[in-house]
């Protein structure tokens, strides 16, 4: 079974997350392409995707979204998981009490959960690297108040994304065996 993971990252943070899923799933002997979505073309010859992006004020990066939307007639018919990152920080719940990664899904989840109906949506803490921030986002990182929103740390949970990927390994495997 090949699957593709395939990811857009900003600053890397999300690029982690997709190799730390690959290589879990190589771990579970299945046969797995790394590739960043700015490469990845043709979608027909994988039997199963994972597709991630960092997500950026309640949005998927743009390159990510268009190859969602692109594929929709071809990921409609294979399993897929999608997969986002970015929230910062340790707290497990915001200021009105919702879950923090259930309250930054991007918005593009609910339109593809209807196109393609993925096996499963997650969203993972992200990281932050002030150092490697450009153009607009290193103005906006210079404001104090952004502090509090822009907290620089590694937060990606590796148990969490570990756990997950396994979990994909184990669906494929139960749908190889249900197929004979």
């Amino acid at each position: 079974m090949s699957i593709l993971v395939t990811y857009a990252t900003k600053y890397g943070s999300t690029q982690g997350i997709a190799e730390r899923i690959a290589t879990s799933l190589k771990a579970q002997g299945l046969k797995v392409e790394l590739q960043p979505i700015t490469i990845s073309r043709d979608v027909a010859g994988y039997e199963a995707l994972v597709i991630g992006s960092a997500a950026y004020m309640g949005s998927w990066l743009k390159d990510a979204a268009e190859f969602v939307r692109r594929n929709r007639s071809i990921l409609s018919t294979k399993p897929v998981w999608l997969f986002s990152s970015g929230p910062l920080g340790t707290a497990t719940t915001d200021h009105q009490g919702r879950d923090v990664l259930v309250a930054s899904e991007p918005k593009e989840f609910a339109e593809f959960q209807e196109a393609i109906k993925p096996r499963s949506l997650r969203v993972f803490f992200g990281a932050l690297d002030r150092g490697k921030l450009k153009g607009a986002h290193r103005l906006v990182a210079m404001v104090p108040a952004s502090k509090a929103v822009l907290i620089e740390g590694d937060f990606r949970d590796w148990k969490a994304i570990e756990a997950w990927a396994e979990s994909i390994a184990h669906e494929l495997r139960q749908a190889v065996v249900a197929t004979g």
